[in-house]
């Protein structure tokens, strides 16, 4: 129990200080598209940036607002953290000990908890500007966590299992990034919306919203926010990795789809937000649904071959 507990402990360090790199990779990477230098006083090359940011966050004043909700307003960023966090039970490692059974459907659920953040970040803020990218936030959610579900269950229904250990071990002879190309793509797309990232960052949209969701925080709550965004980029790198590409090098397969979260971020811009509906609802639905189908249809055609 005593090294169980240790061992969540030295995780939740090792994410926090994998976040920390990661800005800094964004910054760095970002910097090079706009053919412009990252980061590069604080320390050899930088790198010791994201540190200092760390620093200046945490110890900046908190300006006591006049109309907001005082415990909803500063509950909402500790609780997306403490969702970010928990998803870390489902990475299949020796050291965690916790057995995953059902850890596709606890995945589903925690997934579905991250839109509480932004909507009671933009409600208890009081603010129009806030108040808009809660409501785009909810709506982004119920849009895309449908085919997302069902995407997740046509590589449940091959593999017959809810275990993502049973899923990468399943992938010891093909990626499932080979049979099912076209659900990995909308997968990553998903993804993308799942973490609100560039192109779909409509509960921030800076251009329309002033920073949306987010606009009134400051200090060590803007801290936590993103804190917690960036959490959500490495795991949703790492389930990936997982589903599609199986266990051999998967902190190389988790590097190379955090960088394709940043270089897309540098490479689109917004899309329109009625864009990501039409996605959604006309496309990503229907295909994951045809999907469902064909897992279904191979897993028969397996068990009479084999």
């Amino acid at each position: 129990m005593l090294s169980t507990f240790i061992s969540y402990i030295i995780t939740i360090i090792m994410i926090l200080v994998g976040v920390a790199f990661l800005t800094l990779l964004e910054r760095k990477v970002l910097g090079y598209i706009q053919i412009r230098k990252g980061p590069n006083k604080v320390g050899i090359m930088g790198i010791l940036q994201p540190f200092s940011d760390a620093i200046k966050l945490f110890t900046k004043e908190h300006t006591i607002l006049e109309f907001y909700n005082f415990f909803p307003f500063f509950i909402a960023p500790i609780f997306g953290l403490m969702v970010a966090l928990l998803f870390w039970f489902l990475f299949p490692s020796n050291f965690l000990l916790l057995d995953m059974k059902w850890g596709a459907i606890f995945f589903l659920c925690c997934s579905s908890f991250s839109v509480y953040t932004i909507l009671g970040a933009g409600w208890a803020s009081n603010s129009k500007y806030a108040s808009l990218g809660a409501y785009r936030g909810v709506a982004q959610t119920i849009s895309y966590e449908v085919s997302f579900a069902l995407i997740i269950l046509s590589v449940i229904l091959m593999v017959s299992s809810f275990n993502f250990l049973s899923i990468m071990k399943f992938q010891n002879f093909s990626y499932f990034c080979l049979s099912f190309f076209p659900l990995f793509l909308a997968w990553f797309v998903s993804c993308l919306a799942e973490t609100n990232r560039s192109p779909f960052d409509f509960s921030e949209g800076e251009s329309e919203l002033v920073s949306g969701f987010n606009i009134e925080y400051m200090s060590s709550g803007f801290a936590l926010i993103f804190l917690a965004e960036y959490a959500n980029i490495l795991l949703m790198s790492i389930i990936t990795s997982i589903m599609f590409f199986g266990a051999t090098m998967i902190g190389l397969k988790t590097l190379l789809f955090s960088l394709a979260f940043i270089w897309i971020r540098g490479s689109f811009p917004r899309f329109r937000y009625d864009k990501l509906m039409m996605l959604a609802w006309k496309s990503y639905l229907p295909l994951a649904l045809n999907f469902m189908f064909v897992s279904i249809g191979m897993k028969i055609l397996f068990q009479i071959l084999f």
